[in-house]
């Protein structure tokens, strides 16, 4: 059994992935029935020079079967992330890529505490989908089958399944040789711009320079819902050093009691904040829909909405919702959100957790049908592992890589 480093994963796939891209129809390999030299059997639980090793199916290469490869990452942040409920300086990651006749698309599952999943839980699902579901497939097009029976196989574990789904969706693209924006038929100049994460502080100092670093930003989002006073200390501090930026407010579930959110967000809306995010319980609708039919602001629903069939129960409860890729599976579903909300006229926001340009280039694809984004989770990573989505002058930009328009680094 061969073995493969961390390093030989990305310089490998990065080799097969360039020439797809030069054509993207001629990387055929020469013999089916051989043993590609960009995939094959990789060990299982492997360490080298403390980068993991690379989890991947039994059995040949058959450049006509869909090899799943996948390895753990983590994430580590250029500074404490913290928000109501929770502090972490790293976030686990699995990578995973697929390989089907000479092609390979990436995926990612990016798994903050509060998601509930692990590399673990991750590793043991994936092993699942490598010897329940792909084995009935050759045709990798078939993305709505291989997730539906992906979904099946176990309850939950949404970032495991939208890591399975991005790498479907950047394989295909680039066997077509085009951007899913592209396919779908989205306006890329439609693509907002994308706010960046204040997380909360409590020293002064650390919040003005991370407002003063992010000055790039045409839109800050911040991390409030710590109570009333730290809550207004965080806006003013921001407000010293960039008075007119416009704010996004994301209290993660940490407003306690509607008429305090009331007042709150009546204060918020004279510091020149646009929007509102999950204010209180994820579970307290009655509660968010006496707010938003009160809220000079829009109420927008996070933690609330995970998958398209939370959405009809939040029309009039909340004014909009944000759809993010490890919450609902990933791209498939993310785009069918998107059509049942505007059929419902709910607003749109697309979000992330904290992420490699992996997933962040795959949710940028859905930008142009957004009013607001928030795909800021690979800026707030020092290690991010990938090249994709680029930001001009704070601007989401898509460009014509096929897929989902990433390479390793």
């Amino acid at each position: 059994m061969g073995k493969t480093t961390r390093r030989d994963f990305l310089k490998r796939a990065g080799m097969v992935s360039a020439a797809a891209i030069l054509s993207p129809f001629a990387f055929v390999p020469a013999s089916a029935g051989k043993r590609s030299a960009a995939v094959g059997y990789m060990a299982e639980g492997m360490r080298l020079s403390g980068m993991p090793g690379l989890s991947s199916g039994a059995g040949r290469a058959d450049g006509k079967k869909l090899l799943l490869e996948w390895e753990d990452f983590t994430g580590v942040l250029k500074h404490t992330f913290t928000i109501s409920g929770s502090s972490r300086s790293s976030t686990p990651i699995v990578l995973t890529r697929i390989s089907w006749n000479g092609f390979t698309g990436y995926g990612e599952a990016s798994m903050p505490p509060y998601l509930g999943e692990s590399a673990a839980s991750v590793d043991a699902f994936l092993k699942k989908v490598r010897s329940e579901v792909l084995p009935r497939f050759d045709d990798p097009f078939r993305i709505q089958e291989i997730m539906a029976e992906t979904d099946a196989l176990a309850a939950d574990n949404t970032a495991a399944k939208a890591s399975i789904d991005i790498a479907l969706h950047d394989l295909t693209g680039r066997i077509m040789g085009q951007p899913w924006w592209r396919i779908w038929g989205f306006s890329p100049e439609k693509a907002p711009c994308t706010s960046f994460t204040i997380g909360y502080d409590a020293d002064d100092s650390v919040v003005r320079a991370k407002t003063r670093e992010a000055s790039w930003a045409k839109v800050l989002k911040v991390k409030l819902g710590m109570g009333d006073g730290q809550d207004r200390r965080m806006i003013r501090l921001i407000r010293e050093v960039n008075p007119s930026v416009p704010l996004y407010v994301d209290a993660n579930q940490g407003w306690t009691d509607r008429y305090r959110a009331l007042d709150m967000i009546a204060w918020l809306s004279g510091q020149g904040v646009v929007l509102v995010e999950q204010p209180m319980s994820k579970h307290d609708l009655d509660s968010h829909a006496w707010l938003t039919e009160r809220s000079p602001l829009p109420v927008i629903a996070d933690e609330s909405c995970q998958r398209l069939t939370d959405i009809p129960r939040l029309r009039g409860a909340f004014s909009g919702i944000n759809i993010k890729l490890m919450k609902c599976t990933g791209m498939r579903e993310a785009r069918e959100m998107i059509t049942l909300a505007k059929a419902l006229g709910m607003r749109l926001m697309v979000g992330c957790m904290t992420e490699t340009s992996v997933a962040i280039s795959a949710a940028a694809q859905l930008s142009p049908e957004m009013e607001w984004a928030d795909l800021d989770g690979n800026v707030l990573l020092a290690n991010d592992c990938f090249s994709g989505m680029r930001l001009h002058d704070g601007r989401i930009t898509l460009d014509d890589r096929p897929g989902i328009g990433v390479e390793p680094r």
